[in-house]
This record gives structure tokens, C-alpha cells and sequence, in this order.
């Protein structure tokens, strides 16, 4: 497994942030990003990334005073898929779109078809 520190995926996941278009980070609303080393189920071991919340698609007049939705972007099996740094670099970053994608009500049928899959 290739190795890298937590704060240098954290700061991966930054840099893979900050190449999302600003118009579409002032488009997104009560939203967090976190890194966590592995997804809490042992069965999703292969999970990259997740977003848990209600897609601004689906928010209407009773979306209030809720808690941010959560994009959650995994070290663990990223490391485990990818063979060197630069492979790291570009999953990071595609991940990152795709849980956003989520976030603006994007099903993975779409995203596998915009090669975000």
C-alpha cells in the first residue's frame, strides 16, 4: 500500500477543493468535507468517499435549522487503490467532484457517464 500521511491527504483533499469552480462552492449550502482514515463499516473497505445529507435538489420550504450535510473522503482505500502519488492526486480529486456532485442531487448513473464514476 502506497504510504502518506494524514495531513498530506487532508491537504490533497484542500487542493482538490480549491480546483472546484467558485461558482459552484457558493452554490453549496450547509455542507462539510472531512477526511477519515476508513469508513466505519468494515464491508465498505473500497469506499472512497460519501455524502450523507439532503441534495439541494431535494430541500424545500421544511429544510431548516439541520445539521451540514457531511462529505466524508477516505484515506484508507484510496492508498489501498492507487500505485503512486500522482494516482492519489487525480482519485482525490475526482472523488471530491463526485460527493459534490451528490450534494447538488447527481445520482452515480450521471457521474459514471461523465467519467466521475
Amino acid at each position: 500500500m502506497l504510504e502518506m500521511t494524514r495531513e498530506e491527504f487532508e491537504e490533497l483533499v484542500s487542493v482538490a477543493l480549491d480546483r472546484v469552480p467558485p461558482e459552484l462552492m457558493r452554490l453549496m449550502d450547509n455542507v462539510a468535507v472531512f477526511v477519515e482514515d476508513e469508513p466505519e463499516d468494515p464491508e465498505d473497505r473500497d469506499l472512497l468517499g460519501l455524502y450523507e445529507g439532503t441534495p439541494l435538489t431535494e430541500r424545500g420550504e421544511w429544510y431548516a435549522g439541520v445539521l451540514p450535510d457531511r462529505i466524508t473522503i477516505y484515506r484508507g482505500p484510496t492508498l489501498r487503490m492507487c500505485e503512486t502519488r500522482e494516482d492519489v492526486v487525480a482519485e482525490t480529486e475526482i472523488t471530491v467532484v463526485h460527493e459534490i456532485a451528490h450534494h447538488f442531487g447527481i445520482d452515480d448513473e450521471r457521474l459514471h457517464e461523465l467519467g466521475y464514476g
